[in-house]
């Protein structure tokens, strides 16, 4: 075996080991849940039984985690700087597990708009955190105010829009795929 494959092994087990004790979970709980034998498990978590393919399958299933979360390892771009939209005045960084995610960073300082007409849908779903201020969120025949530390989510489907309340708001938000595409295909309101 060589030296990035022990490395590989160890993390593995580890990550078993952690997983089963943040759930709170003896071995022999974790051994139930995934049909095998608590010497078994436990041979396993100590490096002194082979880690078979079958049984990290069966595991990561019980610890509620996919093979690939249980076995990936960290790349040198754990630390991933913004793309500028200027045109739109956001930050955009890209979900590097989920390529179809996207965050972005805002500054506001115009009110949502007044106009029922400027609301729009799309489909996706959106979640957004407000760091500081206080917004608005027009959603459908609603309208939320969303103060600082506070996080809203819903599907992009639903007419909607954001702005500012009484000064400037700053959010942090996370577009999935399609949302991600109705913003840049220009259909959304301008002041999202």
């Amino acid at each position: 075996m060589g030296d990035d494959d022990a490395e590989l092994d160890s993390l593995v087990r580890k990550r078993i080991r952690g997983l089963r004790v943040a759930q709170g979970w003896s071995l022999e709980e974790l051994a139930s849940r995934a049909r095998l034998s608590q010497s078994t498990l436990s041979r396993i978590e100590n490096g002194q039984r082979r880690l078979a393919l079958d049984q990290l399958v069966t595991l990561a299933r019980a610890l509620d985690t996919t093979l690939d979360q249980l076995v990936e390892t960290a790349g040198d771009d754990v630390v991933s700087s913004p793309m500028i939209d200027g045109a739109h005045g956001v930050l955009r960084w890209p979900v590097k597990a989920d390529p179809g995610m996207t965050v972005v960073h805002q500054r506001m300082t115009d009110p949502p708009p007044d106009s029922p007409a400027r609301l729009r849908a799309h489909p996706g779903r959106e979640w957004l955190v407000v760091l500081s201020g206080t917004a608005i969120l027009l959603l459908g025949n609603r309208r939320l105010r969303v103060e600082t530390n506070q996080a809203a989510e819903f599907p992009t489907m639903l007419p909607h829009a954001i702005g500012a309340e009484n000064g400037p708001c700053e959010i942090l938000g996370i577009f999935d795929r399609d949302a991600r595409r109705g913003h840049q295909s220009g259909r959304a309101a301008p002041t999202e």
